[in-house]
C-alpha cells in the first residue's frame, strides 16, 4: 500500500485543520484505502490500546480486520481543539474523536470518546499524518471510560 503517499482526490489535505475532518470522511467509508492515504508511507500509530505500529500498511493492517468486524457499522465525529505550526511544514494537531459504535460490537452500541495527537507534515502541496497518539478518556481512580460533555 505504500502507493497511498500519492494525493487522493477525496482524501487531500490542504491544511492541518483538515486532519481530523479526512480521519472522520475516511473511518466512515470505511475506507482502508483513503484512510491510509492520509499518511506518510513511514507514519507510526499508537491507538487507544497502546498497540503501536510503524508504517502505512501496518496502520491500515490495524484498521481492516476491525473495520471489517466490529466496527463495520461504527461511526467517528472528529472536533478540532488545536493546531500548533511548530516549523515550516510541520504541525501538532489535537482533536476529540467520539467513536459509536453500532450493533456489530460485541457490546452493542456505545460510545467511546478519545483524544488524538496528529504530527503532520506538508509534502508538495498537501499534508499527511506522520504520527498519531490516540488516547481514551477514563477515570484514573476507577478506569471507567469518561465521555465528554
Amino acid at each position: 500500500m505504500s502507493g497511498c503517499e500519492g494525493d487522493s482526490p477525496m482524501m487531500h489535505i490542504a491544511r492541518p485543520e483538515d486532519v481530523p475532518g479526512a480521519f472522520q470522511s475516511a473511518w466512515n467509508a470505511h475506507d482502508m484505502a483513503a484512510f491510509g492515504a492520509l499518511f506518510h508511507g513511514n507514519a507510526t500509530f499508537v491507538n487507544r490500546f497502546a498497540t503501536y505500529v510503524r508504517g502505512v500498511d501496518a496502520i491500515v493492517a490495524l484498521h481492516r480486520g476491525i473495520h471489517e468486524t466490529i466496527y463495520k457499522d461504527s461511526t467517528l465525529e472528529n472536533e478540532l481543539i488545536e493546531v500548533d505550526q511548530i516549523a515550516d511544514g510541520v504541525a501538532i494537531v489535537h482533536f476529540w474523536s467520539r467513536l459509536t459504535t453500532g450493533i456489530s460490537h460485541p457490546a452493542g452500541p456505545h460510545q467511546v470518546d478519545t483524544l488524538i495527537l496528529a504530527v503532520v507534515t506538508q509534502s508538495h502541496s498537501a499534508w499527511r499524518i506522520q504520527a498519531v497518539e490516540n488516547v481514551t478518556l477514563t477515570n484514573p481512580r476507577t478506569g471507567d471510560v469518561v465521555l465528554r460533555v
